[in-house]
């Protein structure tokens, strides 16, 4: 009787211990298990922190990239690009190439994040929308700015069709001034050749000489019982003396004795005394002269 007691003892105790094994066992197991999924959701919480405040930074940068688009528009809607200088233009034009290239850099980071967001398991709902309206932002400022630039070309091309016009210009008034100097010089020229050509019509000679002298140039003829006259074009040219017809009213013929010996119509001049010399009168030019142009005097 006592060794079954005892048996049963052992029995119990046994039984006993392991029920305690088996539940400190599942104890264990369980708090592993809690553990693992607290690993777990630290991590994607780490993960969404850190989109995140990837989003929140490109947020930032988006707004300052917006500020500095509105101030180019606040300059280019207060100002007349046509008529800014050209280093004006161009100053906005570097401002506007340089923001659109942050925007395309900020452009391929959100493209970037997105991508690693889809990867990762944690792309929730409110990670979608902050992404949706970054890109929302993004293309409005894309917009913005191909508008921005197409002003600034369209300015360009207006100041270039302008520069071409003044080149046009320019070079209109340089023709216009060469027409006028060529005309100038043609008018001087006219003016000229018709001054030559008065002063050719008005030249006059005349040569003053005994009969001697003048026979012996050639100027007159003269022989035995026959009269004297003037020869007609042999005589020696330079002999004589070229004057004006229009300013020579009158010739000194120092002597006291002279005569007019070439054909010149009377009364159109007289011979007179003056002081004891012969002095020639040419009292009517038009008619004196309408003769002949060259007078040949005789003195002695």
């Amino acid at each position: 009787m006592m060794k079954k007691i005892v048996l049963m003892s052992l029995a119990f105790i046994a039984v006993s211990s392991l029920s305690v094994s088996c539940n400190k066992g599942a104890e264990d197991k369980k708090v592993n298990t809690d553990s693992l999924e607290n690993v777990e959701l630290k991590g994607e919480l780490a993960s969404v922190t850190a989109a995140k405040d990837s989003l929140n930074l490109l947020m930032n940068d988006i707004a300052d990239g917006m500020n500095q688009i509105i101030d180019i528009q606040d300059v280019m809607s207060v100002s007349n690009l046509n008529s800014e200088t050209a280093d004006k233009k161009n100053a906005l034009r570097d401002q506007v190439v340089a923001i659109q290239m942050l925007v395309k850099d900020r452009q391929q980071r959100l493209e970037a994040l997105e991508k690693k967001l889809q990867a990762s398991g944690v792309y929730n709902d409110d990670l979608k929308k902050q992404v949706s309206t970054l890109k929302k932002q993004i293309d409005n400022q894309v917009k913005i700015i191909n508008q921005l630039t197409a002003e600034l070309q369209a300015a360009n091309v207006k100041i270039g069709k302008l520069n071409v016009r003044v080149d046009s210009l320019r070079t209109e008034n340089t023709q216009v001034k060469n027409d006028l100097s060529v005309e100038k010089q043609n008018v001087a020229a006219e003016k000229e050749r018709n001054t030559n050509l008065t002063n050719t019509m008005n030249e006059c000679f005349y040569v003053i000489g005994s009969k001697k002298e003048l026979k012996e140039q050639k100027i007159i003829e003269t022989g035995f019982l026959r009269k004297t006259k003037v020869m007609e074009g042999d005589y020696t040219k330079s002999y004589f003396t070229k004057a004006d017809k229009r300013t020579l009213t009158q010739i000194n013929l120092h002597n006291k004795k002279a005569q007019v010996m070439s054909k010149h119509p009377a009364g159109s001049y007289v011979i007179e005394e003056v002081g004891g010399q012969k002095v020639l009168r040419i009292t009517n030019p038009a008619r004196f002269w309408e003769l002949s142009n060259y007078l040949v005097i005789k003195v002695g």
